[in-house]
C-alpha cells in the first residue's frame, strides 16, 4: 500500500514537473518578429499617411517625413544547456554570424551547439524595416534582443547605452507579430463585405447608399463590358450627387466578361453615385469594409435614449478612426495629428483599452533625431504628445515605455527650450503653426497664455518621467523651469477685474481679449484655487459674451472643466443640445466642427468648400470620455489601477450602468437615485457619493465623511449594493 501510495506520489511529481517544462517550453518558443524600436511605426505611418488622394490628385502631409533606418546589427548574447536548430526569417538582404565567425550564404537553419554564444545579424533593406524572426526551441526573437543602427552604441530600455557585452535589456521594437510567414510589410488592416442599403437605379446609373458612415473599398459585381465606370462619393446625398464639387471620385476603364471588380483605393463614405458607358452594365454593388479589430470593453447605458444614441454613434466614431494608428478623420486628411490623437487616447481608456495603438501613434509621431520643427508643425501638437505620455502612464502603468521613450522626450523638450522667448514663455517662430482651434478671429500674435498652459503641464510631465527613467538631475530642472512658468503665467496673464486669464502678451503687454482655452485647461490641470475657478464659471465658461467654441474639438474640454467643477446636470444639456442636433441632422457618425446656426448645404461646407467638412471625425467622440469619467465617475488615482476613485454623478439622469476597461479587467458601475452597484476586476478603489440619509451596505462598511459625503473600499474581486438617497 505504501509503494502504491510512493508511486502514486512520484507519478503525481512527475506529471507536475512535466506541466511546468512544458510551460518554460512553451514561454521559450514565443517569437515575434523585431526592429528597432520606433522604425516600423515611423515606416507604417508613412505608408498610411501618403494614401490620400482627392479626385485623383495625390496629397501627402506637409510635415517632414522621417524613415526607417536601412542597415540594421541585431545581437544576443544566450546560453543553450542542449544542443538546437534555430530557423531564420528576415525582411532584406543579411548575413548571419555565431560566436563571431560569418556562417555563409543566406543560411534558413543554423545549428547552435550547447554552451554559450553570441549571434549576430546584420540586415539591409531600403524599402521596408529590417526585421528579423527567429525560431529555435529556446534561441527565439523577442524584446530583450539589443539592436543598434551602426552608431556603435546598443540602446537599452532607460534608453542609456551599453557595451555589447550586456544580457539584459529591452530593445527590439514589436508588434507582436508571431507568425513567421507573414513579413511586416505586408501588414494590412482586415476587412469584410458588407452588402449595400439601398440601390436606386436609373439608365447607366446607380445610387448607392450603405445606411451609414463606413470606410473600405467598393465592390463592382457582375460587372460586364468595355468602358468607363465613374465612382462619386459622399458623406450626404448632396456630396455624392455633386459630380463636379465632391471631394472623392474614382474612374476606371473596364473591359471584361461577366466579373466582380474591387477598387484599390480605401475610401470614406455612406453614399456612392456610381455612372458607366452604355456598353457597361453592373449587376450590384457592395464593399470590403476595412476595420482595426480592436475590442469595444467599455460600455454606457441610461435613462435618456438620445444620450444613449449619443454614446453608441460616439462608440463607431471612433472605431472608424481607430486604424493603424490614431487618425483625425477617415475622409479628408486620414493622417496622424497629435491633437486629434491626444483625444483618441483618452477616450480609448473608456472604449477599447486598446495600448498598443497608443504606443504606436505616438511613435509614428514622435518621429526620429533630430528635432527640426514641432510636431505636424504645430506648437500646441508638440505639447499634447507630451501629455499623452503623461495619460498612457497614468492610465496603463506602462514604466518601460516611459523608459524606453525618455531620451525622445528629452531632445522634443530641447527643441521647446531652445525657442522661449527672454521671459520664457513660447510664441510662434518661423515654420511653426499656432492652431489652438478653428475658430473665426482668433488671434494667433504673441505669447498666447494657452501655449504657455500647455507648455507647463508638458514640463510637469517631463519632471515626472525623468524621475522614471532614474534622471533625478532632469528632474529637478523640468520642475524648476515649471514652477517658474506656471508662477509667470499667473502673474503676467490673471486679469482681477476680468476674473479670468486674459488670451495673450503681445510686446510684453497682457491684451484685454478673453477667450476659453486657457482659461479651461487651467481647471482640470487644477492650477486654478477654488475662488478662481468659481470666477471662471462665471465670468467664462457660463459667459455668453466670451466667443463660444464651435468644434467637437474644443467642446470637449469645455465641457470636462465644467464637469470637473461639478456641473453634470448643465453638461448634459449641452451634450444633448450639441451631439443630440448633429443626430437630427442624420449624423450616424460625429463631424469636425456643427454649429447649429447653419442651414442647408452649409452644413456641410469648411475650407471654403462646400464638401470640406469631415462628417467623422475622431474628436466628435468625446462623450465616451465624459460619460465614463465624470458620469460613472471612474478614475486612476495612482498608475495604471493600482489605486482609482468611483465618484458617480447622474448629472439629472434617473439611472445608469456601465462598464469602464483597465489593465487587468473590468470596473462595472450600476446607479440609480436610489442604489449604486459595483464590481471590480483590478485595484483598490474608493467609492465617493452624496446621500440626503445615512446608506446602507450588505457588503462593506460606509464611512461618514461629513457634508453629505460617505465613502466605502473597493477591493479587487468584491461585489457590492448601496442603498442610498441621492443628493
Amino acid at each position: 500500500m505504501k509503494d502504491k501510495k510512493a508511486v502514486s506520489l512520484k507519478y503525481v511529481l512527475v506529471v507536475l514537473l512535466g506541466l511546468m517544462l512544458f510551460s518554460d517550453a512553451a514561454k521559450a518558443q514565443k517569437a515575434s518578429w523585431i526592429w528597432y524600436p520606433g522604425d516600423y511605426e515611423v515606416w507604417l505611418s508613412n505608408k498610411m499617411q501618403t494614401r490620400r488622394t482627392e479626385r485623383g490628385t495625390f496629397l501627402p502631409p506637409f510635415w517632414k517625413l522621417d524613415n526607417h533606418f536601412v542597415l540594421m546589427n541585431f545581437h544576443k548574447d544566450f546560453e543553450l544547456a542542449n544542443p538546437e536548430d534555430a530557423k531564420l526569417y528576415v525582411e532584406g538582404q543579411y548575413n548571419v554570424s555565431l560566436d563571431g565567425k560569418t556562417i555563409r550564404g543566406y543560411p534558413k537553419v543554423i545549428h547552435i551547439p550547447a554552451g554559450k554564444h553570441r549571434l549576430s545579424l546584420k540586415v539591409y533593406n531600403q524599402a521596408n524595416v529590417p526585421a528579423i524572426f527567429i525560431q529555435g526551441t529556446h534561441l527565439v526573437s523577442d524584446t530583450s534582443w539589443l539592436v543598434t543602427y551602426e552608431d556603435k552604441e546598443w540602446i537599452d530600455a532607460s534608453g542609456k547605452t551599453s557595451d555589447v557585452s550586456a544580457t539584459k535589456y529591452l530593445l527590439a521594437g514589436s508588434w507582436n507579430f508571431t507568425d513567421p510567414n507573414v513579413l511586416p510589410s505586408t501588414y494590412h488592416l482586415p476587412v469584410e463585405e458588407h452588402k449595400a442599403g439601398t440601390i436606386s437605379r436609373k439608365l447607366h446609373s446607380l445610387f448607392v447608399d450603405f445606411g451609414k458612415e463606413t470606410f473600405g473599398y467598393i465592390k463592382l459585381n457582375g460587372l460586364k463590358g468595355k468602358g468607363r465606370v465613374s465612382l462619386y462619393f459622399g458623406e450626404s446625398p448632396e456630396e455624392a450627387k455633386d459630380t463636379a464639387r465632391c471631394e472623392l471620385s474614382d474612374k476606371i476603364d473596364v473591359d471584361q466578361q461577366s466579373g466582380d471588380l474591387t477598387f484599390n483605393g480605401s475610401r470614406a463614405f455612406r453614399y456612392v453615385t456610381v455612372y458607366y458607358d452604355d456598353n457597361v452594365s453592373i449587376n450590384d454593388v457592395s464593399m470590403l469594409y476595412e476595420y482595426s479589430p480592436v475590442k469595444q470593453r467599455g460600455s454606457f447605458k441610461c435613462s435618456d435614449e438620445e444620450v444613449n444614441k449619443i454614446w453608441d454613434v460616439s462608440a463607431y466614431t471612433l472605431h472608424l478612426n481607430t486604424r493603424e494608428f490614431f487618425i483625425d478623420g477617415i475622409k479628408r486628411d486620414r493622417w496622424v495629428w497629435s491633437g486629434d490623437a491626444y483625444q483618441s487616447y483618452l477616450m480609448n481608456y473608456y472604449l477599447f483599452f486598446d495600448s498598443p495603438t497608443v504606443t504606436h501613434t505616438l511613435l509614428a509621431l514622435r518621429g526620429k533625431d533630430p528635432v527640426t520643427s514641432h510636431i505636424n508643425t504645430i506648437m500646441d501638437y508638440t505639447f499634447y504628445w507630451f501629455l499623452g505620455i503623461n495619460d498612457y502612464y497614468q492610465y496603463t502603468g506602462d514604466k518601460t515605455f516611459i523608459e524606453q521613450n525618455y531620451p525622445r522626450m528629452q531632445s522634443m523638450m530641447d527643441y521647446c527650450l531652445s525657442r522661449r522667448d527672454k521671459d520664457g514663455f513660447m510664441q510662434g517662430l518661423t515654420g511653426d503653426w499656432v492652431f489652438i482651434d478653428w475658430a473665426d478671429g482668433l488671434s494667433k500674435q504673441g505669447e498666447v497664455s494657452f501655449e504657455q498652459i500647455l507648455f507647463c503641464r508638458s514640463l510637469e510631465t517631463m519632471a515626472q518621467c525623468a524621475k522614471l527613467a532614474h534622471d533625478d538631475a532632469g528632474a529637478k530642472k523640468y520642475a524648476t523651469i515649471a514652477a517658474d512658468l506656471r508662477s509667470k503665467i499667473f502673474n503676467y496673464y490673471w486679469n482681477e477685474q476680468k476674473h479670468a486669464l486674459v488670451h495673450s502678451r503681445i510686446n510684453g503687454k497682457p491684451t484685454d481679449s478673453v477667450t476659453r482655452y486657457a482659461n479651461m485647461f487651467s481647471i482640470f490641470f487644477n492650477y486654478l484655487d477654488d475662488a478662481k475657478k468659481q470666477d471662471v464659471k462665471k465670468y467664462v465658461l457660463l459667459n455668453n459674451e466670451v466667443p463660444k467654441i464651435t468644434t467637437p474639438y474644443m467642446h470637449f474640454y469645455e465641457l470636462e472643466s465644467l464637469c470637473a467643477m461639478g456641473e453634470q446636470s448643465y453638461v448634459l444639456k449641452q451634450m444633448k443640445d450639441y451631439w443630440g442636433g448633429m443626430l437630427k441632422l442624420g449624423a450616424t457618425s460625429f463631424w469636425e466642427e456643427y454649429n447649429p446656426t447653419d442651414t442647408g448645404a452649409n452644413i456641410y461646407a469648411m475650407y471654403g468648400r462646400p464638401y470640406g467638412k469631415s462628417l467623422c471625425h475622431a474628436w466628435g467622440a468625446s462623450p465616451i470620455y465624459l460619460l465614463g469619467k465624470y458620469y460613472l465617475g471612474v478614475k486612476p488615482t495612482s498608475p495604471g489601477y493600482r489605486d482609482y476613485i468611483i465618484e458617480p454623478n447622474l448629472g439629472g439622469l434617473q439611472w445608469m450602468q456601465g462598464s469602464v476597461p483597465t489593465p487587468n479587467g473590468d470596473i462595472k458601475v450600476y446607479v440609480s437615485t436610489k442604489q449604486i452597484k459595483v464590481s471590480s476586476d483590478d485595484g483598490l478603489g474608493i467609492l465617493r457619493f452624496k446621500s440626503k440619509t445615512t446608506p446602507t451596505c450588505k457588503q462593506a462598511k460606509i464611512i461618514a465623511k461629513g457634508a453629505n459625503i460617505f465613502e466605502l473600499q473597493v477591493q479587487k474581486g468584491t461585489y457590492f449594493t448601496v442603498d442610498y438617497n441621492a443628493l
